[in-house]
């Protein structure tokens, strides 16, 4: 392999991790419990 392959390919496992390492902060940003309160009263639900 080159060294312009290995940089890309190197690039495009970190840009993975990235994105992986985001979502899975995401998913716990959003679990908990969640209130509403609207026109049919108070509504909890839990994430």
């Amino acid at each position: 392999m080159s060294r312009n392959t290995l940089a890309i390919v190197i690039a495009i496992v970190v840009v993975g991790a990235a994105i992986l390492g985001y979502m899975v902060y995401q998913d716990q940003q959003t679990s908990g419990v969640e209130i509403k309160i609207g026109e049919s009263g108070l509504s909890i639900e839990e994430k």
